[in-house]
C-alpha cells in the first residue's frame, strides 16, 4: 500500500471551517489574521465550487460566526452553517449532508478555533474515518501558542497534512491553464498576514 502524499482535487474534496465566532474574537491568538486567512478560503471554495460545512459551537452562549466569514457563506448556496454541542464538527448530520453532496469524499480542508479542541477532534474523527485531512496553519488557532503548536503536531502524528492557505489554493489549482486560476490568483496575490508560526526575521 503506497503512502498517503495529501493529493486534492476539486470533485472530492470539502472546506471545514470551524467555529470562528464572536465570542472568541478578544480571547483567540492572532484571531484578526486567522479570519482574513479564512476568508480568502471562503472566497475560493465558492470560486472552485467547493462544499463549505461551517460550524457553530453552542452558538446561544458563544455567538454565531463573525460577520466578515457569515457575509461570504450567505453568498454561497454550496455552502451550510450548523450548530453544535459536540466538540468535533462530524456529527451525524453534517456527514450524512455531506456524503449526500460529495459521494466520493477523499479529503478535508480544516480550519478554525479552537486548534487543540474542536479542531483537533474534528481532524482525528476525520481521519479515523479514512478521510484526508489538510490542517491550515495560518486560518487556525488557539487562546495559547502552546496549544496551537502542540495540535498541528498532533495532528501530524495521525497522519494529518499541515499546511497554508496559500499551498493549498495552489494544489488545488494545478495549473496556470486552471479557468478560476486568475480568481483564486487575486486572493492570494498578497501574502498572508504574520500570525507568530515562525520567528520573525
Amino acid at each position: 500500500m503506497s503512502q498517503k502524499i495529501g493529493k486534492l482535487m476539486q470533485n472530492n474534496t470539502a472546506f471545514f471551517l470551524c467555529d470562528i465566532q464572536d465570542k472568541f474574537r478578544n480571547s483567540i491568538t492572532y484571531f484578526p489574521e486567522i479570519v482574513i486567512v479564512a476568508q480568502r478560503l471562503l472566497k475560493a471554495a465558492k470560486i472552485l465550487n467547493v462544499p463549505v460545512v461551517a460550524t457553530e459551537q453552542y452558538p446561544r452562549g458563544l455567538g454565531n460566526t463573525v460577520p466578515e466569514l457569515a457575509e461570504i457563506l450567505k453568498e454561497n448556496e454550496n455552502a451550510k452553517v450548523y450548530d453544535k454541542t459536540l466538540f468535533s464538527m462530524c456529527t451525524d448530520n453534517i456527514m450524512t449532508d455531506l456524503r449526500s453532496k460529495v459521494p466520493d469524499l477523499k479529503s478535508v480542508v480544516l480550519f478554525g478555533i479552537e486548534a487543540h479542541v474542536c479542531v483537533q477532534q474534528t481532524a482525528l474523527e476525520l481521519l479515523d474515518q479514512g478521510l484526508e485531512v489538510h490542517l491550515i496553519a495560518d486560518s487556525t488557532s488557539s487562546r495559547s501558542m502552546t496549544d496551537r503548536m502542540f495540535t498541528f503536531e498532533r495532528i501530524r502524528q495521525a497522519g494529518g497534512f499541515i499546511t497554508t492557505s496559500e499551498s493549498l489554493l495552489f494544489m488545488l489549482l494545478k495549473d496556470a491553464k486552471h479557468p478560476n486560476f486568475k480568481e483564486v490568483q487575486k486572493l492570494i496575490i498578497e501574502s498572508a498576514p504574520y500570525q507568530g508560526l515562525v520567528p520573525k526575521l
